[in-house]
């Protein structure tokens, strides 16, 4: 039983195709909100965004959605998965728009592509980087149960994450440079990529978290 899934939603994206995948791979009830007492009873949090990571993070403080992930990762310990800007709203800082502060959950930075960007054979990359890509396991985590190493997942990014704590790295992805595609540590798991847009292995990403228990 999954129970409730809320998926915080502080107005960045659409959040509601996320909802429909979880809803699809059996989800008891999934909740669009920033209503913080429907996400304090959740059971699992879904922490997505898309767009530029300024405007990002001024409605996630507005909202007060960084006190309330902080409470559902460290006091309540639930399952939370962090999706493409989500993911990079936990580091210290962004390079985008000049440098912007983020949560600092994990210790790292977002950083720019680049140009030019180039493949390992001197092909021009284009940025942002986005489609089908394959993600290289780093590490085992339940959340990969049933997807093979390799598998291609769904990017849309212009920025890319390097976190300090190696460690916490469970999946890479290459694209002109190294990039950290999956995090993991305790009750968080992390992505680059857009699991509710990679088909099978995406679907059954999710699966995996509505059936993960960190306490285990």
């Amino acid at each position: 039983m999954s129970g409730t899934v809320a998926v915080i939603d502080y107005g960045m994206g659409n959040l509601h195709s996320v909802a429909s995948a979880l809803a699809h791979v059996g989800a008891d009830k999934v909740v669009v909100t920033h209503d913080a007492a429907q996400i304090r009873a959740a059971d699992r949090v879904v922490f997505p965004g898309v767009g530029a990571i300024r405007d990002c993070m001024a409605e996630i403080r507005r909202l007060h959605c960084d006190e309330l992930l902080q409470l559902a990762l460290t006091e309540q310990h639930k399952p939370v998965l962090a999706i493409c800007v989500g993911m990079q709203a936990l580091l210290d800082s962004s390079e985008e728009n000049g440098g912007v502060p983020c949560l600092g959950i994990i210790p790292g930075r977002v950083r720019y592509f680049g140009h030019p960007l180039l493949a390992a054979d001197g092909t021009r990359l284009k940025v942002p980087h986005m489609g089908w890509n394959r993600v290289h396991k780093v590490s085992e985590h339940p959340l990969w149960n049933g997807i093979t190493d390799g598998t291609r997942f769904y990017f849309v990014h212009s920025y890319y994450v390097t976190v300090d704590d190696r460690s916490l790295v469970t999946g890479s992805v290459d694209y002109g440079v190294s990039a950290d595609a999956a995090l993991a540590r305790d009750n968080l798991f992390a992505t680059q990529f857009h699991p509710e847009k990679s088909h099978t292995a995406g679907l059954q990403l999710l699966r995996n978290f509505l059936d993960w228990n960190p306490a285990c």
